[in-house]
């Protein structure tokens, strides 16, 4: 028996805003496949439930005119590995949507929940920082856009304020346009747990496919909250990749700032980030000259 106050479930996205007004520390339930175990371990005793499964008008993935994705947060991660503009414009995406827990979690989670959970190890959140995603977030007074690098701001929490849920998820185009991108995940059970480390890499060659002319590197359970190292990019931008290749490691962990857990150590985390962000550098890199090509 699972011990909650109240579940509301509205019907339409008008009904949803009005009962995070009325109700604003509400814990949003969409998917579930995470705040349900909280409430089944008796973590939310007590609390009330709204939950948005069935709000149709969060789901869907488009292309507006200009060229953006526009991703529904209700959408699953089944939706985001199989949808061809995901597949067409950020496979990244769909890679860190593919390594996210078994079938039956990737048929039932949501990239919404994913990105509001606020955890660092959420595997799509390294990604969108790398795609430097847009959050539409809405609440019966209105609605506001925010760049995901403000919207994780501590362990498991977020800018988002009560009353607020997370409506859409929006890729500009000048944001993938002419790259390359890849997702690593480090885990023990590789899908099926949680990243022990992940690391997402964008990248624009130049027009001679010679040297970097802008790279994104984002990573997950490298810090408090999922981070891009910005110095690192700005190093790398304009080398040639060999020489990036074998500079990224060092750049990238002087920035990280992992923890010792008892998954692994910070030493290992450390590591392995050079590690990872060599491999999907030049993965991505090899994405992004195949692309020029089709």
């Amino acid at each position: 028996m699972f011990d909650v106050k109240e579940v509301y479930q509205p019907k339409n996205l008008p009904n949803a805003l009005a009962l995070a007004k009325a109700y604003p520390e509400a814990i949003i339930l969409a998917g579930g496949t995470d705040v349900l175990i909280q409430v089944r371990e008796g973590k939310l005793a007590g609390r009330e439930l709204l939950s948005i499964h069935e709000l149709s008008e969060l789901r869907g993935i488009e292309e507006n005119e200009a060229g953006d994705l526009l991703i529904g947060s209700l959408s699953h991660f089944k939706d985001l590995e199989e949808h061809p503009l995901i597949l067409r414009h950020i496979p990244i995406l769909a890679q860190a949507a593919g390594s996210v827990g078994g079938p039956q979690i990737r048929a039932m989670g949501t990239v919404g929940g994913n990105v509001a959970n606020g955890v660092t190890s959420a595997d799509t959140s390294s990604s969108l920082h790398a795609l430097e995603a847009e959050l539409l977030l809405k609440s019966a007074h209105g609605q506001r856009l925010m760049p995901i690098r403000e919207f994780h701001v501590g362990p498991g929490k977020t800018a988002r304020s009560p009353g607020e849920i997370l409506c859409k998820i929006i890729i500009r185009r000048a944001n993938y346009e002419q790259s390359g991108g890849c997702y690593i995940k480090y885990a023990m059970r590789e899908a099926m747990d949680i990243a022990t480390l992940g690391c997402a890499v964008v990248v624009w060659p130049d027009k001679a496919g010679q040297l970097i002319e802008r790279i994104r590197i984002a990573f997950g359970v490298a810090a408090p909250t999922p981070m891009r190292t910005i110095e690192a990019e700005q190093k790398l931008s304009g080398l040639g990749i060999d020489e990036a290749g074998q500079c990224i490691a060092g750049l990238v962990r002087t920035e990280i700032n992992p923890r010792d857990s008892w998954r692994a150590s910070k030493d290992f985390r450390l590591h392995i980030s050079g590690v990872l962000a060599e491999r999907a550098l030049a993965k991505a890199w090899r994405q992004a000259l195949e692309r020029r090509q089709v």
